[in-house]
């Protein structure tokens, strides 16, 4: 019985052993493999500035430099002939519309004849007011008589100026019924045709000034203080092909709902390209100062570029970058601070917060 009794608490003992030394062994097997998977040998770098070329990349809608609408001044007559057309590039002061002035032109000899008489009335008034201030003077007319003829004079003269004044404003509406350019440039929309009557102030042509046009590119509100009146720049079409062109204007405004600022490039000319395409710009900004890394250091997480940085010596967290340029060896970055370490190589397999055993510098 006390042999039995023995053997039971041996057994006890046994298996109580065994618990314990196998929960340590586990716990050491865990520990182990983490430290295993935390104690990556990997690379580093430190993030540097130089003086790099940098291009500043927009896009947006080719348009007019300034267009210039063609109406009429004078309505209610017919349009007789239309002598141009979209797409023909006319000079200053060239006739596009002529109307029919028949009408005008009749009133007009009627004003010349009107005018005519009224210089001859004067002209009688005059010399009656010297007549009649030589007999005033030898005293053979009175005051009242000179008084007279002196107001005579003056009616006569005032019929003068207001059949002149009518003549000039039928002679200017006989000139207005030939519409012509206001300035040179290139017709991109007619709406005149022969034989339609003209309503005075209605739009016939619009005309690209000069025929220069332009690209309002957007920029993003991060660049558009590094452009520059003057700047070079290159612009390119699916379409078209290339353009050369220069930066003539920077808006003072960012839209506040896209936080897109405005740049408007001037296009040189026999570019190809038309008002309403598409286009897109490289701004040539010149050197500025970028923080660089190695191009092996950039990962791509969910579309987003970035660097692992090691955080306190053996620790690294994933942060992201915007990718200015690159080559084979070295990328420009925006996002990240001068002095910072990241890892190059073995950053592929990391995640946010493990840790790392840095290599020694080769």
């Amino acid at each position: 019985m006390i042999v039995a009794g023995v053997i039971a608490v041996v057994a006890v003992l046994a298996i109580l052993f065994l618990v314990l030394g196998g929960g340590h062994g586990d716990e050491k097997a865990e520990s182990a493999t983490r430290q295993g998977a935390s104690s990556q040998t990997v690379t580093v770098a430190t993030a540097t500035t130089r003086s790099l070329a940098r291009t500043v990349t927009a896009s947006g809608t080719v348009s007019a430099w300034e267009e210039v609408p063609v109406g009429a001044e004078t309505g209610g007559l017919t349009a007789t002939a239309v002598l141009t057309d979209e797409g023909r590039y006319v000079q200053q002061g060239q006739i596009l519309v002529q109307l029919n002035d028949t009408l005008l032109r009749a009133q007009l000899r009627q004003q010349d004849a009107a005018v005519a008489s009224a210089q001859a009335g004067l002209d009688q008034a005059n010399n009656a007011l010297a007549r009649a201030q030589e007999l005033r003077d030898r005293g053979f007319l009175s005051q009242a008589g000179l008084d007279t003829a002196v107001a005579q004079q003056a009616t006569a003269q005032a019929q003068l100026n207001a059949s002149t004044a009518g003549r000039s404003e039928t002679r200017a509406r006989v000139n207005q019924a030939a519409i012509r350019a206001p300035v040179s440039g290139l017709v991109i929309s007619r709406s005149v045709t022969r034989g339609q009557i003209v309503q005075p102030g209605s739009e016939l042509f619009r005309i690209v000034r000069d025929g220069r046009l332009e690209l309002d590119a957007q920029v993003p509100e991060t660049e558009i203080r590094l452009l520059r009146s003057g700047q070079s720049a290159r612009v390119s079409s699916d379409d078209v092909g290339q353009a050369s062109g220069s930066v003539r204007i920077v808006t003072p405004e960012v839209d506040a709902q896209t936080r897109l600022g405005i740049a408007r490039i001037s296009l040189a000319g026999g570019s190809g390209l038309r008002p309403g395409m598409f286009a897109r710009a490289e701004i040539d900004v010149g050197a500025q100062d970028s923080v660089v890394v190695p191009t092996a250091a950039i990962l791509y997480r969910e579309n987003r570029a970035g660097v692992f940085v090691l955080a306190d010596g053996s620790t690294v967290r994933f942060q992201e970058v915007t990718v200015r340029s690159r080559t084979n060896d070295l990328s420009s970055v925006d996002g990240l601070a001068a002095g910072t370490r990241i890892v190059v190589e073995g950053a592929g397999f990391l995640g946010d917060g493990d840790r790392v055993t840095v290599a020694p510098a080769q």
